[in-house]
């Protein structure tokens, strides 16, 4: 039975520091946490005896992991701890553990960012050596921005305290994280059962020359600085009402926002000055900063509501109904494009579905798989663009922590998360159209679809067809435009009523606006979209020369047309013969950096998976494209009727 008596007895501490201890579910995390909070004397009194006792009772061996299991059935059911944090104090700084030690919890809360971590300690099994769920954790703690990161090599007694054990682990482990751009702060070697190297260093391994745990998380870890020189970032938590004042509440999340501030509330994008700042139980002041939790009341009462985010005008988030973003799939069903879920981020919820799946990791071997995937299975990480029904405030990771990061809810359980990527962000004196365009991406319900006094059937009476969409996909230079002006001519004269909606053409007025970005090619197709759907309501057959690179895209504008024909023609051609057509010159400037997301080189173009037409135009001439198309149209009964 080990000594009855703390190795350590703290004073108070004054730093908090939030701690997350992490490994494979049985590689000793509850072993680990209760032997270290007996050996620093943060045990509430009486409990370790209590254990003993009951476990003589028993006839059983005394097991740390009981007190874990203890203190944790205690904590659940709102006994002696807090009922979201478990914690423990050195003669430095107080820490507080998340969800130790149960390995499903820890993954679900640090992925919601329910409770932010400062710092990491991974265990690693010394006779078990590293494990698919140790390479697993490791990403996980990458991909959440965790840095701070100190491994213990636990059970050493199990491999008689081999110097040789612990350096062949820490050697691939080490490598692991360093390709993952993660550099532990230190390898510990450690026996929690016995508590070698955890208060104090031991004579068990005289060739570990560095600190033991508790030395070493006071020493090597560092509090992060609250965010408070970054931009304001104010998420809304609610809005409540007393004597006729409207005081919007939330968490700063990062800057700081005074009285007299003029601020802007994504996604509406309204402004008003700050009128005042209200606490709870302190005083009001003039300022607050990140970290604070605190009321707002408005100089103007503008509309207001739980989800919007206030900034500065000068340095507002991003403001999007798109984002690019690394992900770590943990749900019982795969992610699959196409499918609605819920998306979290900070205190904005709203229907999402992944628009494009860029790139699947292995997060236990970091080797790349099938970009063609249409899903995410569980485990998976993967790099995606989601698309949100509304327009969503946003920041990238890299930049403001706290506004980067989200998470995917499917079946009403929190099933993903990750972090924004790659987005930028647009200059002040933009906000206006900003304002604009979040206003023209929600449609009000009170807008309704006016049918007019002609009859489908009549106007295709007077046509002699019906209308259709021929949609015309590919990459740059395969040939779409120059097909779609032969099969326009073709239709022209068999006396059908026919327009081509050419890419270049529809951008020199249309969607002028409009780039490249992932975020600017959805706009583009779904502006297309309608417009194609008016003029076969029309009654006219369209053909549209669009690169449309994301299948969602393509989908989209198939259900739009609600129903009427949609003729997805792939216009099939390998990269390496468009690189030598390219007529525009447009391959060369890509591969020279000069042309941004260029599809093919330095962006996605995912191949429609069931297309009612394949054209291979390095193998077939442009007429034998046309005549493909052309008896395809005779199968739909619209050329022989007036041919």
């Amino acid at each position: 039975m080990p000594d009855t008596s703390p190795a350590v007895t703290p004073q108070r501490s004054v730093e908090q520091m939030k701690i997350v201890i992490v490994g494979h579910v049985d590689h000793g995390k509850s072993t680990f946490v209760g032997r270290l909070f007996y050996d620093t004397g943060s045990l509430p009194t009486g409990k370790y005896e209590q254990l003993v006792r009951i476990a003589e009772r028993r006839r059983v061996p005394f097991e740390w992991a009981n007190l874990m299991d203890s203190l944790q059935s205690e904590r659940d059911q709102n006994i002696t701890i807090d009922t979201a944090q478990i914690w423990f104090s050195t003669a430095r700084r107080q820490y507080v553990i998340i969800d130790a030690p149960g390995h499903k919890e820890f993954l679900k809360n640090m992925v919601t960012g329910a409770a932010n971590a400062d710092a990491a300690l991974l265990l690693i099994d010394a006779h078990e050596g590293v494990q698919e769920q140790s390479r697993r954790h490791g990403y996980m703690l990458h991909l959440l921005g965790i840095r701070q990161v100190i491994v213990l090599v636990n059970k050493m007694d199990l491999v008689a305290y081999a110097a040789a054990t612990f350096a062949r682990i820490e050697a691939e482990y080490r490598g692991f994280l360093t390709k993952l751009g993660v550099a532990p702060k230190l390898f510990i070697p450690i026996s929690a059962r016995h508590g070698d190297n955890l208060a104090a260093n031991s004579a068990n391994t005289p060739w570990y020359k560095g600190p033991p745990v508790v030395a070493a998380i006071d020493t090597l870890f560092e509090v992060d600085q609250l965010p408070t020189r970054k931009p304001l970032r104010l998420p809304i938590q609610d809005v409540y009402r007393f004597d006729h004042r409207r005081i919007l509440a939330g968490r700063i999340e990062s800057g700081t926002v005074k009285v007299g501030d003029r601020l802007v509330f994504a996604p509406r994008n309204k402004t008003a000055v700050v009128k005042a700042i209200e606490r709870w139980r302190v005083p009001a002041g003039d300022s607050a900063s990140a970290g604070e939790s605190i009321g707002l009341t408005l100089g103007e009462q503008i509309f207001v509501e739980r989800g919007h985010m206030a900034s500065h005008e000068a340095d507002p988030p991003i403001l999007a109904r798109e984002f690019r973003a690394n992900l770590f799939w943990l749900g019982r069903e795969r992610l699959e494009t196409g499918r609605k879920y819920k998306l979290k981020l900070a205190t904005q919820e709203v229907e999402c579905e992944v628009a494009a799946i860029h790139k699947i990791i292995d997060a236990s071997t970091l080797a790349e798989g099938d970009a063609g995937r249409s899903y995410v299975a569980k485990n998976d990480v993967a790099e995606l663009t989601i698309r949100t029904k509304y327009p969503v405030a946003f920041d990238n990771h890299d930049r403001i922590a706290e506004t980067g990061r989200f998470v995917i809810v499917d079946h009403r359980e929190v099933s993903g998360g990750g972090i924004i990527l790659y987005q930028q962000y647009a200059p002040a004196e933009s906000l206006m159209a900003a304002r604009g365009a979040a206003a023209a991406t929600m449609r009000s319900p009170d807008v309704v679809w006016h049918k007019t006094k002609i009859a489908a059937d009549d106007r295709a009476l007077r046509n002699g067809h019906t209308g259709a969409v021929i949609w015309l996909t590919g990459l740059s230079a395969s040939g779409k435009s120059t097909i779609a002006m032969e099969l326009e001519n073709e239709l022209f004269h068999h006396g059908l009523n026919t327009y081509v909606l050419d890419g270049d053409n529809v951008r020199h007025g249309l969607c002028g606006d409009l780039g490249f970005s992932p975020k600017d090619r959805t706009e583009n197709i779904r502006r297309v979209g309608e417009l194609a759907h008016l003029m076969v309501d029309a009654g006219l057959i369209v053909i549209t020369t669009f690169i449309s690179p994301y299948r969602e895209d393509r989908a989209r504008v198939r259900r739009i047309l609600e129903g009427k024909d949609f003729i997805e023609v792939y216009v099939q051609c390998p990269l390496d013969v468009c690189k030598q057509r390219d007529p525009k010159g447009l391959y060369k400037k890509a591969l020279a950096g000069q042309v941004k997301e260029f599809t093919g080189i330095s962006a996605p173009y995912e191949e429609p998976l069931n297309p009612e037409l394949v054209l291979e135009t390095d193998k077939l001439t442009v007429a034998e494209c046309v005549t493909q198309i052309m008896d395809y149209l005779k199968e739909l009964v619209y050329v022989e009727k007036r041919a």
